[in-house]
């Protein structure tokens, strides 16, 4: 495998969780194009603590200090995000890249996550999480995607499960479950162990 892009069906839904399952069960790069906000704890530093077999974290693209849409802390810091910018770094490893928000997240005028993805044509494994419109944000991603011919992997569900939520996604979507992540406070290692083992790729 060459890598995975980690989408989600909006903001804080479980990515960078994810992304370092990932990186840990892959022994994979990892990359996130743009961080916005939080640049004293970014997603890299967290998935490098979560996931210490990864192999190298690779310095994101932009790194932006409000925590906004990228599109927003861009403008407020007068800074073009330009699709040149964000071309996958060179690695003969499997790379794991997170995005920053959802889907049609915007960067620039005319340009958003989902531009991204056609340009780098790699698979996409998609974060669900469980609340109050979720069930309609994960159809509408996935439609998205199907849209654009972008090769998807499969789900992540994340959060307390609603088995009625789950079991509508699969049965519309035709898609599989990869990992079933219950909401947790401790994010140790024998929690991450558990996690990699019950990883579905």
């Amino acid at each position: 495998m060459r890598g995975l892009v980690i989408a989600g069906i909006g903001t804080e839904v479980g990515k960078t969780i994810v992304s370092a399952i990932m990186v840990q069960r892959l022994k994979a790069d990892y990359w996130k194009p743009v961080q916005a906000g939080s640049l004293d704890q970014s997603d890299t530093m967290t998935v490098r603590q979560l996931a210490p077999c990864g192999a190298v974290f690779h310095p994101e693209a932009l790194r932006l200090k409000r925590a906004m849409s990228p599109h927003a802390a861009a403008k407020k810091e007068g800074v073009l995000i330009e699709q040149k910018q964000m071309t996958l770094p060179l690695t003969e490893n499997t790379l794991v890249v997170e995005l920053a928000g959802g889907l049609m997240a915007p960067l620039a005028p005319g340009l958003s996550n989902i531009d991204l993805l056609s340009d780098w044509k790699l698979p996409v494994v998609l974060v669900s999480s469980y609340y109050l419109g979720s069930i309609n944000h994960t159809l509408l991603s996935i439609e998205a995607l199907k849209r654009r011919n972008i090769s998807l992997l499969g789900l992540v569900f994340n959060g307390d499960p609603v088995e009625s939520t789950r079991s509508a996604i699969l049965e519309s979507s035709g898609l599989r479950s990869l990992l079933d992540i219950e909401r947790t406070d401790r994010f140790d290692s024998t929690w991450m162990e558990k996690q990699v083992e019950n990883l579905q790729l």
